[in-house]
């Protein structure tokens, strides 16, 4: 119940109003059953904007760390994550990618929208980074189609460290489902699993028109702070 005034009544309605967001692509979207949206993420805004212009209710796989903040605010954090049915994932560990990969096919299971970032974390630069193989394994074990989805202008509204967004417009596109029945059975092999996250990621840079880094976002973001090297900020 709160998922829905959130989106329909509260929150929904004002974020519509002042980022006026540009949607495309919405028909790719079905109308029903299991599919994965699955997009790339350049800003906390994200988490939002996305459910917003969406018909269907989405639950998307959010950090653990939005469940665990201390303090007033970290349990409002908290609160407000759960009430929107986002589940919390632990990213620390190959286990913990495996319990990630449960969750998010027990939302499959019952013929619901799973929201995905396959980067794994937020870009630091504005550039696409390398995804992560879990939303190919939950694509294959589930015969669940894949929306491409690319969030296009949040990184201007609110780079990482910038808590409060600008009012600007953003570009919201959805691409055409991506159908991995050809990989039925193939779950467990890396190569397989690698070609089909390697296609998700190409669809996004498609829609997004973003520089593209071969490599993981957290690996880069943890070399670049161990060089004590701030990080870079897109051009626009």
């Amino acid at each position: 119940m709160f998922y829905y005034i959130l989106k329909h009544v509260v929150l929904g309605p004002l974020l519509r109003l002042l980022f006026r967001p540009r949607i495309e692509g919405l028909s790719h979207i079905p109308a029903d059953g299991a599919a994965i949206v699955a997009g790339n993420h350049l800003s906390f805004s994200d988490h939002f904007l996305m459910p917003a212009v969406l018909k269907r209710r989405i639950t998307f796989l959010a950090k653990a760390e939005y469940f665990t903040g201390p303090g007033v605010k970290g349990r409002l954090t908290a609160a407000f994550f759960r009430s929107a049915g986002q589940i919390p994932v632990d990213r620390s560990g190959k286990e913990a990618g495996k319990a990630a990969v449960r969750e998010g096919l027990g939302v499959l299971a019952k013929d619901e929208l799973l929201g995905i970032y396959p980067e794994g974390t937020r870009s630091h630069d504005g550039r696409l980074y390398k995804g992560k193989v879990g939303v190919a394994v939950m694509a294959i074990r589930a015969g669940a189609p894949v929306v491409p989805c690319a969030m296009v202008g949040t990184f201007e509204i609110q780079p990482p460290g910038r808590k409060i967004p600008k009012v600007k417009r953003v570009t919201i596109r959805f691409g055409e489902p991506l159908d991995f029945s050809r990989f039925a059975g193939m779950e467990d092999e890396k190569a397989a699993l690698r070609a089909v996250t390697d296609e998700i990621m190409y669809a996004i840079l498609n829609l997004s028109g973003q520089e593209y880094v071969d490599r993981y976002a957290a690996d880069v973001k943890a070399e670049q702070a161990a060089q004590g090297r701030k990080f870079p900020r897109l051009r626009h």
